[in-house]
């Protein structure tokens, strides 16, 4: 670097990753922002991640560069990210010393990797970090780092077994090579997102897209989405026999284009499945690719498509899975509704086949009930904690600790809104009623396609149970809706 500052470079993924031995998602973008990065910037270390390089040509030259020379080196290897993996063992060839691993506490570690000393942190079960842990986290690595860089001491295990090996070094002086590598400044907003997007890293193009989904501005965030992936699939190597995909930047990229409707509703749906194709959501595993399928194919249903019924049974195959796989309340839900909407097609051709469709969603809403009420403790615990932790705390935690506020008070609308349509298709309409206004009751109000998402789909459920619900026992209570009395 010009100014003279060591700098750390950071191994690890981006965005939020599902760590497919759990099922669990990580947000890799909390974990640098909140706990690795302000923690090497106070010891004074240029903090620089992969996708904040600017480069020209393939990421794998200043990649190389920056495990080579970096006086420090932080792999993040959570979700067992193939890439970060990979790019810790290069380290550990490259360099003897000043190498920190690091992972969310639940990671499955590899067996190569059980004589590598592993920091943990740890990650709340519905997503997001703790305040009191991001404080706790970041005074152990603050002294890691600076025992590390005071008295470095051999960390590779390379080094450590093969005790002649001397490390190697570049040809041409460090500074110069290092001096190729940089962080841009962030690009200035525009009206344009083409012109916002170009000659923006990785890093910037992600946090735009966000921030247009954050907004509604559902074809923007297709476009930022879209210009990532293209970076994302610049760093393939030559003759490389397929592309790299990112299953975040996909994900995001597939929620975008359908919600931009572009240039109708079905032809986006239709792309948005495309998209997907190359995360094999008919034998993926992550909750989160499945969820996006099912959520398509349950539009294309509602649309009349072609092969409608085909597009149903694929839309609960996919819910189905998701639910199971990880006792995930909204792909429950949508997963008892769906049943009752099969038992109103030509798929049910018995009444047998309709009563087994009925029992099982009312299960399943059972169960999600349960979920439910663990992850509303949970909000209510983190709130606790939030006002323990406000106290004195640095601005950085209190940044985290708004945003994480922002999260769970969209997670418990969605959560009361899920139990109200859990009580509303078990029948039990006076618990209905009472959770559906407090789903309406909190601070700040929901915003209205929030409020209408959900009555939308009671007002079906309420057509399918009339139709149906007889065949339960005891009969669904056909009763007006509170709504509709007030009508």
């Amino acid at each position: 670097m010009a100014d003279g500052k060591r700098r750390c470079f950071v191994v690890m993924g981006f965005g939020t990753k599902t760590d497919l031995a759990t099922g669990r998602k990580i947000d890799l973008d909390k974990s640098y922002s909140y706990l690795i990065k302000p923690v090497v910037e106070r010891q004074g270390l240029v903090c620089v991640r992969a996708d904040e390089i600017t480069h020209s040509g393939t990421i794998d030259v200043p990649m190389y560069e920056e495990l080579l020379t970096a006086d420090l080196v932080i792999a993040d290897i959570s979700t067992a990210n193939a890439n970060a993996i990979y790019e810790l063992g290069i380290r550990h060839a490259l360099r003897p010393a000043t190498t920190i691993v690091i992972s969310e506490n639940q990671l499955k570690y590899p067996f190569d990797l059980n004589h590598v000393l592993i920091t943990s942190y740890s990650y709340l079960e519905g997503g997001g970090i703790d305040y009191g842990e991001v404080l706790r986290f970041q005074e152990v690595l603050g002294k890691m780092i600076k025992e590390l860089l005071e008295k470095p001491k051999t960390d590779s295990p390379v080094y450590t077994f093969l005790k002649d090996l001397n490390p190697p070094a570049l040809a041409v002086a460090v500074e110069a090579a290092a001096g190729k590598s940089g962080v841009a400044a962030a690009p200035r907003a525009a009206a344009d997102p083409d012109d916002a997007a170009r000659g923006a890293t990785l890093a910037q193009l992600v946090e735009l897209g966000e921030q247009a989904i954050k907004y509604s501005d559902f074809a923007a965030a297709k476009n930022f989405f879209a210009s990532a992936l293209a970076v994302s699939q610049s760093i393939q190597v030559k003759n490389e026999v397929a592309p790299r995909e990112d299953p975040y930047l996909l994900q995001r990229l597939a929620l975008a284009t359908y919600k931009a409707k572009q240039p109708d509703g079905a032809s986006a749906l239709e792309a948005a499945l495309k998209v997907l194709e190359p995360l094999r959501p008919n034998v993926s595993n992550d909750p989160e690719t499945v969820g996006l399928a099912g959520a398509i194919e349950k539009r294309l249903f509602d649309l009349g498509r072609d092969e409608r019924e085909k597009h149903l049974a694929r839309a609960i195959r996919y819910y189905a899975r998701g639910y199971y796989l990880r006792d995930d309340y909204y792909n429950g839900i949508n997963l008892a509704y769906l049943l009752n909407v099969r038992s109103d097609t030509a798929l049910d051709e018995t009444d047998a086949e309709r009563v087994a469709d009925l029992v099982l969603a009312n299960r399943t809403r059972r169960e999600v009930l349960g979920l439910c009420d663990r992850e509303l403790e949970a909000i209510e615990g983190r709130r606790q904690e939030a006002g323990r932790a406000a106290a004195g705390a640095r601005p950085a935690i209190a940044e985290l600790a708004e945003a994480q506020k922002k999260t769970d008070w969209e997670r418990e609308f969605w959560c009361l809104a899920t139990k109200a349509e859990a009580y509303f298709g078990l029948g039990q309409l006076p618990d209905y009623e009472k959770t559906r206004d407090s789903a309406l009751a909190i601070d700040p109000k929901p915003a209205g396609w929030m409020v209408e998402t959900f009555d939308a789909q009671i007002k079906r459920l309420k057509q399918l149970l009339e139709a149906h619900g007889h065949l339960l026992e005891p009969p669904w209570p056909a009763v007006p809706l509170a709504d509709d009395r007030e009508g």
